[in-house]
């Protein structure tokens, strides 16, 4: 999430009452998470397994629950709850609507068609001879591109599942993201699209989505990419161009599928795959799964 403009360590401080290691005029330009994060930008960690990881990633701000030495070129933002503090900081810059207010600055391309009972957030962008069926819920700040057909019933937008166990509760990282679908996507019935929890979530140009597909936060998907329904991709993906995933596949949080890959029915994606064709509860290439099938049946 990028601020609206600059801002100083000593401002972020302040509005989270932690402890700051940096200049009163360190710049910090937005926030995001691990896997997105941008020179200029905080990101929050409150574990010590990664503690390394944040210190060493492109951030320029850490906001932490440790006292650790503050990186060359750095700052350190101290405090006793990270998670807390990283969703003030966030709410704080920006606003969250829940669909209670006034539709305003909807951008519509020329050529595109809305259903009367589609229900569209704020800060909404909808580019050129777009096609938005019955029933569709377009969240805030979702950014659509040109010749773009979102079927039925369809949610783009939704809060990202995102929780951590505290007291016996589950309390949420709030999600101040966004969704980018490009030029000529076409997105049927009953999909369920998360926006980022700081950044997009991403839907390539030229991509078709069947029904009943989930696709989690932050998750990018790439260009002309075909997904057959009923498959669940997890939040933080990396699907590359061209990749064809069929029915039923179910893809673990941060997996990295490269170009050309296809996936095939009821495929468990448990890691990051390398180009070919994949098959099995924990998907493994296709030859070798069938020769290993051949050889279970021989045994018998």
């Amino acid at each position: 999430m990028t601020f609206n403009q600059p801002q100083t360590l000593k401002n972020i401080s302040e509005i989270i009452g932690a402890r700051m290691v940096g200049a009163d005029d360190f710049p910090v330009l937005g926030t995001n998470e691990i896997h997105r994060v941008k020179a200029g930008e905080i990101v929050f960690v409150n574990h010590p397994k990664y503690y390394d990881k944040a210190l060493n990633s492109a951030a320029t701000v850490i906001l932490i629950d440790k006292e650790v030495p503050c990186p060359i070129g750095k700052a350190l933002l101290v405090s006793d709850d990270p998670f807390r503090d990283f969703n003030k900081i966030n709410t704080h810059f920006t606003r969250l609507t829940h669909f209670t207010e006034e539709l305003h600055d909807l951008e519509v391309g020329e050529g595109t068609h809305i259903h009367p009972t589609a229900v569209i957030g704020n800060d909404v962008k909808i580019g050129k001879n777009c096609l938005i069926y019955p029933h569709v819920v377009i969240g805030d700040r979702t950014v659509i591109g040109d010749n773009v057909i979102i079927q039925s019933n369809t949610v783009i937008g939704g809060d990202a599942f995102y929780y951590r166990k505290l007291n016996g509760n589950f309390d949420r990282l709030i999600s101040v993201g966004n969704i980018v679908i490009e030029d000529k996507v076409e997105i049927g019935n009953g999909c369920t699209i998360d926006r980022g929890v700081t950044d997009a979530t991403v839907i390539g140009e030229g991509s078709v989505l069947d029904n009943q597909i989930q696709i989690g936060h932050d998750t990018i998907i790439g260009k002309k990419v075909l997904i057959a329904s009923q498959t669940g991709i997890a939040g933080c993906c990396i699907i590359e161009d061209e990749v064809t995933i069929w029915g039923q596949v179910g893809m673990a949080s941060g997996v990295h599928v490269e170009s050309g890959t296809v996936i095939l029915a009821q495929c468990g994606v448990n890691r990051s795959l390398k180009k070919g064709t994949y098959f099995g509860p924990l998907a493994e290439e296709f030859k070798q799964y069938l020769r290993k099938e051949v050889k279970l049946k021989n045994l018998e």
